[in-house]
């Protein structure tokens, strides 16, 4: 296992392990993060634990062309009385992310380190948030990190009611022209949206081209 120290550098994808761990230790500042999620990795760790970093394959993933949105949630989004914004409320998104109950989950990977450094991250440009409103009472959304080169990475989501993340998902994708939207690890509910497995070297192929052209 690869350990960090402070020089921000990884070692190659390749040498992950079968469950996608790549590296321990380092550091969340906004330069390692921007290399980590332009290298194909990320971070994710319970709170009292060292740093993990992870490049898992396959990796999920959606074509934003390949959306699907069922005929039930299309009429829901006719009809529902959200409003949708985009970076109205970073910070109040990724806390209800992190408060948010999972199951299966004890507690949250949201730490107050990964929560400060991901507003620093917003705060530079490199991370959204996508709100949903209703009454002027915040009841859902998502954020994750933008590349600025066309691919945006999905990190989390919540929702206080009935397909309020699906509704910010899907307005997200239908109003943006990213061309990768980054989804990290298997979900039956972005399944059902059309997200899919790629293998690792298919998803860094396509973001170094990306890279390539921003």
């Amino acid at each position: 296992m690869h350990v960090l120290n402070q020089n921000i550098l990884f070692p190659d994808v390749q040498k992950a392990d079968e469950e996608g761990l790549l590296a321990i230790g380092g550091d969340l500042s906004l330069e390692r993060l921007l290399l980590a999620y332009r290298s194909g990795i990320f971070p994710w760790f319970n709170k009292d634990e060292v740093i993990l970093w992870w490049s898992p394959n396959p990796r999920f993933v959606l074509f934003p062309k390949e959306l699907k949105v069922s005929k039930s949630m299309k009429q829901f989004l006719r009809n529902c009385d959200f409003e949708i914004t985009i970076n109205k409320d970073f910070r109040s998104v990724i806390t209800e992310c992190a408060n948010a109950k999972r199951s299966g989950q004890a507690g949250t990977w949201i730490t107050n380190n990964m929560l400060e450094a991901y507003c620093n991250l917003h705060e530079h440009g490199f991370a959204k948030s996508v709100e949903v409103w209703r009454d002027n009472k915040l009841v859902g959304g998502f954020y994750g990190v933008d590349l600025n080169n066309g691919v945006f990475c999905g990190e989390s989501m919540f929702a206080k009611e009935s397909n309020a993340s699906k509704a910010a998902f899907i307005t997200f994708i239908k109003n943006t022209d990213y061309n990768l939207i980054d989804c990290q690890v298997y979900t039956s509910h972005l399944e059902s949206l059309g997200a899919k497995d790629i293998s690792r070297q298919e998803f860094l192929s396509i973001l170094n081209l990306e890279n390539s052209r921003s």
